[in-house]
């Protein structure tokens, strides 16, 4: 059966022929993006820690998970022409002077290294796709530090930096890296969890998801390098 003929993991055909990996897929916004794009026929590979339907469990924390991760998917699919990495987390304080620095290491952990050992292990297959897309999701924060949030804004900014430096890598190549901003994502569970909250300037999943796939209708260099504010 041939890639264009395959199921995708979310139980739709793929006719786009594309391959999309998604790490964090097992979570609300993970769930959203992959759904989306299996729904144009794109066949997703979702990636999390914990194996689940459409779910690969894989320690992006290790780099060699990771690197036999990416070869699997080549051998497997023979390309990947998309990573959407939505590893997140959040630690903060009140204070700056309440800071824990252990709240940077876990920080650091979540959203640089798997951000590193990912762009490192995919970079030759989306190097060698005719149309390959890289996406992170940023916040505000990182622009606009706030005293409490001073491990989770530097880790996001860091995150900014690799992944500018990932794009400048693919300047020159048919892909291209993103860095998708908002303020904080909501979800219906949490809508519903809290029905008297309004989550002002908040990214639904949903709209996120319409974002990532919106990435492969704009040519490579118009989004390579690019920092896509989504709250305004």
């Amino acid at each position: 059966m041939s890639t264009t003929e395959q199921a995708g993991p979310y139980g739709l055909p793929s006719t786009s022929g594309r391959v999309v990996v998604v790490t964090g897929a097992g979570g609300p916004t993970g769930e959203a993006v992959a759904a989306r794009l299996a729904a144009r026929g794109d066949t997703v590979i979702g990636a999390g820690l914990d194996e689940a339907p459409g779910v690969h469990a894989v320690d992006l924390a290790d780099p060699e998970a990771v690197r036999a991760f990416a070869a699997r998917v080549a051998e497997e699919h023979g390309r990947a022409d998309g990573v959407v990495h939505l590893v997140g987390g959040w630690r903060g304080s009140k204070t700056f002077a309440e800071t824990d620095l252990a709240d940077w290491d876990f920080l650091h952990r979540q959203l640089v290294r798997t951000l590193q050992h990912v762009t490192l292990a995919f970079e030759p297959l989306l190097r060698d796709s005719p149309d390959a897309r890289f996406a992170i999701v940023s916040a505000t924060a990182a622009a606009r530090p706030t005293q409490g949030n001073a491990a989770y804004a530097a880790a996001k900014a860091a995150a900014e930096a690799w992944t500018l430096a990932f794009a400048d890598a693919l300047r020159d190549t048919p892909a291209a890296a993103t860095i998708l901003v908002i303020k904080a994502l909501v979800n219906d569970a949490m809508r519903a969890a809290s029905p008297e909250r309004k989550f002002p300037g908040y990214t639904d999943v949903k709209d996120l998801a319409e974002a990532v796939a919106a990435l492969w209708d704009r040519p490579a260099g118009e989004v390579n390098g690019l920092r896509w504010d989504l709250t305004s």
